[in-house]
Order: C-alpha cells, then structure tokens, then sequence
C-alpha cells in the first residue's frame, strides 16, 4: 500500500499496490507497520462498520469523538463512490481548522487514514454506496459531536449540493473549539 501525505498533520490518502495475474489481483489495504514507519502511532483495529446509502447525494458528517474516546479511523468505499472529507480539530494542532476532501471509490480501491482529533463525513457521488470504517477504539456512546457540513469556519467546498441530510447532521451547530 502506498501512503500519500495530505494537507491534514498525520492524514493518509491510501493507494493499493496491486500484484495482478491472469486471475485478477491481490493488494494491501492496511498495513500496521507502514502505517507506523510513516509516523502514525494506532493500535490494532478494535471495530469495523459499515454505512449503506441508497441515494447520490447523501451526506453525512462532520463527526467526531471526544477525547479520550478519540479514533484513528480508515474510510473506504467499497461499493460506489463517495467525496470523503476530514477536518483538523485539534486546536495545537499545525493544520487546524484546515480540511482535505478526496473521491473514495471501490474501483480504485482507495481510502483515508483519518487521525484522532479530526471530524469526518462524506457525500455520495453514486447510488449505492457502502462506505467501511476501520478504527482503533470502541464507540463511546454520548462522546460523538458534529459540526455543521457547510460551516464557514472550515469553508469545505463539496462538488455539488447535498440532496439527503439527517436530521442530526443538518441541526449541528457551527465548530466552536
């Protein structure tokens, strides 16, 4: 697996690497000791999820948990294709407030390593789309927050407007830190 620096301190755009024959290919898409080579301190996955959206057009996020209750998180699409978005929350950090978006899809078998302390969500860019989550800690029910998608502190541009919100996502006040 390949690990592409973002604008985002500690976040990762992962290519695969594929070793292909006439069967097809085989590639990497996580690897904890590339991760920790790169600098990135995680520990081993603790959870997996999944997201299904029917629609394009859905958005979800910004999301986040609190620390201590923090997550490194690994974001991919493996049905369809999404506009997958990370904001840097953490005041000391050098790229706070800053925000990086990449296209996840299931074609290119990419995704992101999005570090703790960072909020996250994505649009769908097809109809559907299931997004999987890797993290390294365990939900903590009570500990999530969100920020508005469109807050103008982080000025995200998506590609195109959203069609779908929940009702938790689109009540989210603007980030306050």
């Amino acid at each position: 697996m390949i690990l592409k620096p973002t604008d985002i301190a500690g976040a990762f755009l992962i290519e695969v690497e594929p070793l292909g024959d006439e069967r097809g290919f085989f590639a990497r898409t996580f690897c904890l000791e590339t991760l920790r080579k790169a600098g990135v301190n995680t520990g081993p996955v603790r959870q997996t999820s999944i997201s299904v959206n029917p629609r394009r057009g859905t958005l979800r996020g910004m999301h986040w948990q609190v620390e201590p209750f923090g997550e490194n998180k690994l974001v991919r699409a493996s049905s369809g294709t999404i506009y997958d978005v990370i904001v840097d929350i953490r005041p000391t950090s050098s790229s706070f407030r800053r925000w990086f978006g990449a296209e996840l899809s299931a074609v290119r078998h990419n995704g992101l390593f999005i570090p703790r302390g960072c909020a996250h969500g994505f649009l769908t860019q097809s109809d559907d789309v299931t997004v999987e989550y890797a993290m390294d800690a365990d939900f903590a029910p009570g500990q999530g927050r969100g920020a508005r998608w469109n807050d103008p502190a982080f000025g995200i541009v998506w590609p195109f407007e959203p069609v779908l919100i929940g009702d938790r996502d689109r009540s989210y006040p603007d980030f306050a830190p």
